[in-house]
């Protein structure tokens, strides 16, 4: 405790006199009375050190400017500060692998959980599915997950949803990653992966959403499925229709 406020509360024991009650006898006809001398000083000398210890609690200092409050609540907003500015860089910084497109792209997303078609590929072309499991996602909001192919983004999807789109024969690079903030404590939120696609053949990769309360950062994964897991999981999954904001 402060020095100077240790010495208001001793002072405060001092504002209402206390002797024994052998000096007030002449003043009261009998002990009971006494007593209730005793009892009126003590309740007076609480009420002082209670108005004392409010005063520091309300971060003054018997009466000088406030110190310890307003400093706390500086060091704090400050704190708040740095983290949002941490959380906004991480969740700008570009995506540079080559299926990603430009970072400033933004989709706005809906989902059709009534719908589950499957497409067919055009002629002389391949079909690519991607779908979005947020079953290991434990936090709100969820991702909205941009798909990128050779440097384009050509959709997005938001939840347990699916999309698909064709492409020509031959190599591709692909590309996912969440479009903003979704929360503190992600490590990696953009994932690659490259392939060779035949004309006529179907391929399917699952964008996996992972934030584990009890595991450590949340980051996202794409991954190829067998084709046969491709077409189970988009039959449970919400057909995801995107255009850019």
């Amino acid at each position: 405790m402060d020095r100077r406020l240790s010495g208001a509360l001793q002072d405060s024991e001092k504002l209402i006199p206390g002797p024994s009650c052998g000096a007030f006898k002449p003043l009261f006809e009998d002990a009971q009375a006494c007593n209730r001398g005793r009892v009126q000083r003590r309740r007076q000398n609480w009420a002082l050190k209670k108005q004392c210890n409010n005063g520091w609690t309300d971060g003054f200092n018997l009466g000088h400017e406030p110190v310890r409050r307003n400093t706390m609540k500086a060091l704090f907003a400050v704190l708040v500060l740095c983290a949002i500015a941490s959380a906004q860089t991480v969740a700008s910084a570009p995506a540079v692998a080559p299926g990603c497109g430009s970072p400033n792209v933004k989709f706005d997303v809906k989902a059709e959980k009534s719908q589950h078609p499957m497409g067919q590929p055009e002629s002389g072309k391949a079909i690519v599915y991607f779908v979005e499991d947020d079953n290991s996602f434990e936090s709100f909001p969820k991702p909205t997950t941009r798909i990128g192919a050779d440097g384009v983004w050509v959709g997005a999807n938001h939840g347990d949803s699916y999309f698909y789109f064709t492409v020509d024969p031959g190599e591709h690079h692909l590309c996912a990653s969440w479009q903003s903030f979704v929360g503190f404590g992600m490590k990696e939120t953009s994932a690659a992966a490259h392939f060779t696609a035949d004309a006529g053949k179907a391929y399917y990769f699952r964008v996996k959403n992972v934030w584990l309360r009890d595991h450590g950062n949340g980051h996202i994964e794409l991954l190829p499925l067998d084709s046969d897991e491709g077409q189970l999981l988009t039959s449970k999954s919400a057909l995801s229709t995107s255009h850019p904001k």
